[in-house]
């Protein structure tokens, strides 16, 4: 595993070196026993337990099993995997543009059959509009200082939505409703936007809920995020997407969105909100 740039994927790797430690100390051997039950050289284990090797998945069921602990190896090994990809900034993605990184997500909507989003910020990419599309990421290509292929990536964006359509995927998106207030583009803009949304909200695999101005919270206004098939979630801050594939951390994710949902409206309650939404453009 390459070193990567970002700290907190640093970090991480170093949070999974402290727990294989615990796992030994747990244990009531010391790395050298470790290393002999595992059947590899002593300056391996150091060099894992400094955070300056990274284990194999093999690696990390040996360590479980010399330990005892074979039923923590599947959460280390997700930990594992989910390491060095799991702090990407967006610089770095889109370092040659932004079509690149848009057709990532578009794989992974294709690999999903069902996609839970939340959004507290922006419509999310699949059920957004050209112009709406184009008027998000003019801005944000100008503050990254990356190269300008905006039509490019607007396609990218805009070939997600053909999964409404296809047999076999299923959107359960809740929008904060500050979301439908923020201006994105032009007016005329924001009304077509707002008006594709009514137009896929009867389509069987989208579920859509607003979550109102002035509703009781139980769960707060959370960073954007993506959960798929409940194996892998992708949330989204100013810098960085940060991928989180372990499964206690997915429990959490899901468990949040449950809560969010108890708040969200739908159905014809929704349709208002969104149809007030645009009437507020004039």
């Amino acid at each position: 595993m390459p070193a990567s740039p970002s700290s907190s994927a640093q970090d991480a790797r170093e949070a999974l070196a402290a727990r294989l430690a615990h796992l030994i100390r747990d244990a009531g051997i010391n790395g050298r026993e470790l290393s002999l039950r595992c059947r590899w050289d002593p300056a391996k284990t150091s060099r894992i337990l400094r955070a300056k090797a990274a284990p194999t998945d093999a690696d990390i069921r040996a360590w479980c099993a010399a330990c005892g602990a074979d039923n923590q190896a599947d959460d280390l090994v997700a930990t594992n995997q989910a390491v060095d990809s799991m702090y990407l900034e967006w610089r770095r993605q889109y370092r040659a543009g932004m079509r690149r990184a848009q057709e990532d997500v578009l794989a992974r909507n294709a690999a999903a059959r069902t996609c839970r989003a939340y959004v507290s910020d922006v419509i999310p990419g699949f059920l957004q509009t050209a112009g709406y599309a184009e008027a998000l990421m003019r801005p944000i290509t100008d503050f990254q200082g990356t190269p300008n292929d905006i039509p490019e990536a607007v396609a990218a964006r805009l070939a997600r939505s053909r999964f409404l359509y296809e047999g076999g995927h299923r959107f359960v998106v809740l929008i904060e409703e500050g979301v439908l207030r923020t201006l994105i583009g032009t007016p005329a803009t924001m009304a077509g936007q707002l008006a594709h949304l009514l137009t896929v909200m009867p389509l069987p695999s989208v579920s859509l809920g607003v979550i109102p101005f002035g509703v009781p919270r139980t769960i707060w206004p959370l960073e954007a995020f993506y959960l798929y098939d409940d194996q892998h979630t992708v949330i989204e801050t100013l810098t960085a997407s940060i991928s989180v594939r372990q499964p206690r951390e997915l429990a959490d994710y899901a468990k949040a969105f449950m809560g969010l949902a108890l708040i969200a409206v739908v159905g014809d309650a929704a349709r208002a909100r969104i149809q007030a939404a645009i009437d507020a453009l004039g």
